[in-house]
């Protein structure tokens, strides 16, 4: 006897080859980008009030830049875990739930005790909120290979908007003055809403991906697999660990470096922030799109890391207030033109039965760059403030390269394909 079916399941999302889905899908695609914004969002809103709240717990600058990385550490476990779980059992019920446990996790953290305790819980977080991989095999599953890179900087411009209203959040809604008391607001603020999200989603997230549509490989090694056999997979996904992880370890120090130079607190940080994130949204919404179609993604990915490189080259070196905004927001629309680029061109180059794998493996390859890259930052930073922006943009420069090879081969495919 056939179960009684869920609000959200009564009509499946169309998937990718449906004939009569020749445009994007958009309401199965507003919740997830909500999602993104959400787990965004609440990843981000620590980043303005890391060294006031790490000074509360007694923090030195390197400890600050591991509560930064703590998060991506969960989120590494997270995004291949739920990735492989969505292409077994669905997207729809790993969101629901994994969504709803990250919430839950946003309370605990807003009472942690102790510093050990706040990197535990943030640990967990990252975990439960480590399903960008899971929203990105959505977009695939409900797009044409053609859209994908136009869908991507959609969950790229959710992701920025997250970036601009997780740190203003956290930036305006605290009282450091108040002591660990100060930093709860924002954070149970964070917990609502991913709460909100979830129940939300019961109702109307509709699933892309039924059990049984295609059978996936859900060994722990598949992903490698398939990354490993790809020359082009595999610089991809180089590139977006370098490139993602300088970006978060430049997240990490600018609250040092501002304090330190200009004496700015939460409440500037998140301010600059916001200017940050809306200059990534809105790079994402109206550039992403004819950028790909015109110059394909391969191009698009070389500009935006030249764009990273010489943002963070520039910063110590014109060292003002104004520049320090200007240099961040053109930063993160250096990020916001390299990466869905590169998450689009993953996408079309991983089989169908594998796109919650290998979408899961990239996301936890970028975690895995944020818990890497920012505590060697605030190593670099206790030595020499404005040494970490040299070794960012050398590192940049090597993922130029990489990104360089990566236009090659597909210029490559594209010869032998026509």
């Amino acid at each position: 006897m056939r179960s009684r079916a869920m609000p959200g399941d009564r009509q499946p999302a169309k998937p990718a080859d449906s004939p009569s889905a020749p445009g994007l899908p958009w309401g199965s695609l507003l919740l997830v980008l909500t999602i993104v914004f959400i787990n965004f969002a609440g990843f981000s809103l620590i980043i303005p009030l890391l060294p006031f709240y790490g000074a509360a717990l007694g923090a030195s600058p390197v400890q600050i830049t591991l509560l930064f990385a703590a998060y991506s550490l969960g989120g590494v476990f997270g995004e291949t875990q739920w990735g492989r779980l969505s292409d077994r059992v669905g997207r729809r019920p790993v969101l629901i739930g994994a969504t709803a446990c990250a919430a839950l996790s946003y309370g605990a953290f807003a009472y942690a005790p102790d510093l050990y305790s706040a990197l535990a819980i943030r640990v967990a977080t990252g975990f439960f909120s480590g399903v960008m991989g899971v929203c990105a095999a959505y977009v695939a599953d409900v797009t044409q290979p053609q859209q994908r890179a136009r869908a991507m900087g959609l969950i790229g411009a959710a992701l920025n908007l997250g970036f601009a209203i997780g740190p203003a959040m956290g930036g305006l809604l605290a009282t450091p003055a108040d002591g660990l008391a100060g930093f709860r607001l924002p954070i149970l603020v964070s917990g609502a809403v991913a709460l909100g999200a979830s129940a939300w989603s019961v109702f109307v997230l509709r699933e892309s991906h039924p059990p049984g549509a295609v059978r996936p490989a859900t060994d722990f090694g598949a992903g490698f697999r398939v990354v490993g056999a790809s020359p082009l997979l595999a610089r991809l996904f180089a590139i977006t660990f370098i490139g993602i992880g300088t970006f978060a370890g430049m997240e990490a120090v600018y609250g040092l470096w501002t304090a330190r130079n200009f004496g700015w607190t939460t409440h500037e940080v998140g301010l600059a922030f916001i200017a940050v994130g809306v200059a990534g949204f809105t790079v994402q919404v109206t550039a992403i799109g004819p950028a790909t179609r015109r110059w394909g993604e391969a191009r698009v990915i070389i500009a935006g890391l030249c764009v990273l490189a010489a943002s963070m080259a520039l910063m110590p070196v014109l060292r003002a207030p104004w520049a320090a905004v200007a240099l961040m927001a053109s930063l993160m629309m250096g990020h916001s033109i390299a990466f869905p680029s590169a998450g689009g061109l993953i996408s079309r180059n991983t089989p169908p039965a594998m796109q919650g794998a290998v979408n899961g493996l990239s996301m936890a390859t970028n975690a895995l760059g944020r818990i890497c890259l920012p505590p060697l930052f605030g190593a670099i930073y206790a030595i020499a403030p404005d040494a970490p922006y040299a070794a960012a943009t050398a590192l940049v420069a090597l993922a130029v390269v990489i990104a360089a090879q990566v236009w090659r081969l597909t210029s490559s495919n594209q010869k032998a394909g026509s």
